[in-house]
């Protein structure tokens, strides 16, 4: 594979991976990582079967598959460019870029608390994070291939810790695990107890960073975050209609009967997860913070749709009740009609009889 040049500017959060077409992604895979870690310690053949083979193994589902992949490798990539030098260690950027890229392999399309729930063999394999484990093991098979490993010139010792700083990063994308993380990372900072210096606190800046990046969909320009929702949805549906074949009730996020409900999810999804992500991120790394402004456009966005659903149905309601009182009130005045039809025909009666009575008397009379 040659490497574009001059290589493109591709430091953006407003990036559209879906501006590449699939043979080019590799390539800009190869330009991020020549970037940030120039290729003195890394073999290039090595590192282009590498990324061949990762794009390889991502399924063809409608959304977490190779595409998605390279949009989470390229938010991380941004990030380190934007960031402090400081902030992360050459090995931990390193291991965020490739778990990263790597984060979501051989994804089926389903969440898992399907695989749970169906009793798949991955399930009974891994209990909890299931499918995260799954993606992690994948990446070390890829790396055990012949001429695969990207990571061969680097020491044993260095080896050790980029292994698991990957596992630990690919493992942090379970959205089960982040609101623990969140929550431990928020009382650091609000406390002003976080250290760099301190081991633990940076795992927990490194898992909101995995998260930032694998959700940064949320942040891209509305454009492209309403493309990205529609095949996110589209995914979720198949997982429904396939619970619903088994006779289970899917959530009502993967009910497509229910995908009127679409826009109020998003609002729930970025008012929950996104900003107080992006949030707790741009403070320890100012550079991110493009990524919440764009989850707040985006917001306002879906926020708008809501708005305007609820006018729409409030005006169909409008008209209903409008109908039916126009009914109501036809109905009634027919009722009266009627009534008053029956009245004055009951009236003439007694006059006609009357008229006979005084016909009859006047012909006595006479």
């Amino acid at each position: 594979m040659q490497v574009p040049d001059p290589v493109p500017d591709l430091a953006r959060y407003d990036f559209s991976p879906w501006s590449l077409d699939e043979d080019t992604k590799p390539l800009y895979v190869i330009c991020m990582f020549k970037e940030l870690f120039d290729l003195q310690r890394f073999d290039y053949h090595d590192l282009c079967r590498f990324v061949l083979t990762v794009r390889k193994n991502y399924r063809h589902v409608p959304y977490h598959n190779w595409t998605h992949a390279f949009s989470v490798a390229h938010t991380v990539y941004t990030i380190i460019k934007k960031s402090d030098i400081n902030n992360f260690t050459f090995l931990e950027s390193l291991a965020l870029f490739i778990a990263c890229l790597c984060h979501d392999l051989d994804h089926r399309g389903k969440n898992n608390s399907y695989m749970v729930n169906n009793a798949t063999p991955l399930a009974a394999i891994y209990s909890t994070s299931t499918m995260e484990h799954h993606h992690f093991n994948q990446t070390v098979t890829i790396l055990q291939n012949d001429g695969h490993n990207i990571f061969r010139h680097l020491t044993s010792e260095e080896y050790k810790i980029v292994l698991n700083e990957i596992r630990h990063s690919i493992l942090a994308t379970d959205l089960a695990l982040f609101f623990g993380n969140k929550g431990k990372l928020k009382g650091l900072i609000e406390k002003k107890q976080f250290s760099w210096e301190d081991q633990s606190h940076r795992n927990f800046i490194k898992s909101i960073t995995m998260t930032a990046c694998d959700l940064s969909a949320s942040s891209k320009p509305w454009s492209i975050q309403q493309q990205t929702v529609k095949v996110i949805f589209d995914e979720f549906y198949q997982q429904g209609d396939e619970e619903k074949a088994q006779g289970q009730k899917p959530i009502p996020m993967m009910d497509r009967d229910k995908a009127h409900e679409l826009p109020a999810n998003q609002v729930s999804f970025i008012v929950g997860i996104c900003l107080p992500c992006y949030e707790l991120l741009y403070k320890l790394v100012p550079g991110s913070k493009p990524l919440y402004d764009g989850a707040s456009k985006n917001l306002q966005n879906w926020s708008a749709l809501v708005a305007k659903q609820r006018t729409d149905q409030e005006d169909k309601e409008k008209k209903v009740e409008r109908k039916q009182s126009i009914a109501e009130i036809s109905k009634a005045l027919k009722e009266s009609e009627d009534k008053k039809s029956e009245s004055d025909n009951g009236k003439k009666i007694p006059l006609l009889k009357k008229s006979t009575l005084e016909v009859s008397k006047e012909s006595v009379d006479e």
